[in-house]
């Protein structure tokens, strides 16, 4: 039996799956109890949305908005969305004075 190439390169790149790669694989079902069950724990993570979804758009930043924000770590979108938000909400109290 010829040995199957790894499923990632050196820097943890997958490479495309072959036809003989899913030959190989293995149902869902037939997955022990406890992977399936850390699986579907891991599709739970994320509850249902408690305010309006929000609209996915392309925008373009300075590299400087965008390193600032990033280097806040995880939920720096959002951070980015409360910034704009506040921005909308002062140019609001300003157009009303």
């Amino acid at each position: 039996m010829a040995k199957r190439k790894p499923l990632t390169d050196d820097d943890g790149e997958v490479r495309e799956l072959t036809t003989e790669d899913f030959k190989h694989a293995i149902p869902f079902s037939e997955l022990p109890e406890s992977l399936q069950f850390k699986l579907l724990a891991l599709k739970k993570l994320r509850g249902p949305q408690k305010v309006p979804t929000k609209q996915r758009i392309t925008i373009r930043l300075s590299p400087e908005v965008v390193t600032h924000f990033r280097n806040t770590g995880k939920g720096w979108q959002s951070r980015v969305d409360a910034a704009l938000q506040d921005w909308v909400k002062r140019q609001a109290r300003k157009a009303s004075a």
